[in-house]
């Protein structure tokens, strides 16, 4: 079953009226976005399976075939 951030992911990547840098910053806010819901997930009483890991596989691999650079982490980081 497909989510309906995997199928904004796919709707991001085939976007022939975005340019590259546009579509890597969208799927990093996309990216931004799942990192701050699976900290939020981690910090509550939620199941270990909570889906986000999984959606950020997803936006992970889309901006590497973008050519998109991993960001710096830093001490904060997930």
């Amino acid at each position: 079953m497909v989510t309906f951030r995997e199928m904004k992911v796919q709707e991001i990547v085939e976007d022939q009226s975005l340019s590259t840098e546009q579509k890597i910053a969208r799927l990093r806010d996309i990216e931004s976005e799942a990192r701050g819901l699976q900290r939020a997930a981690s910090e509550g009483p939620m199941g270990d399976d909570d889906g986000w890991q999984d959606e950020l596989r997803q936006v992970r691999i889309a901006l590497d075939k973008l050519g998109a650079k991993e960001p710096r982490k830093g001490a904060a980081s997930l």
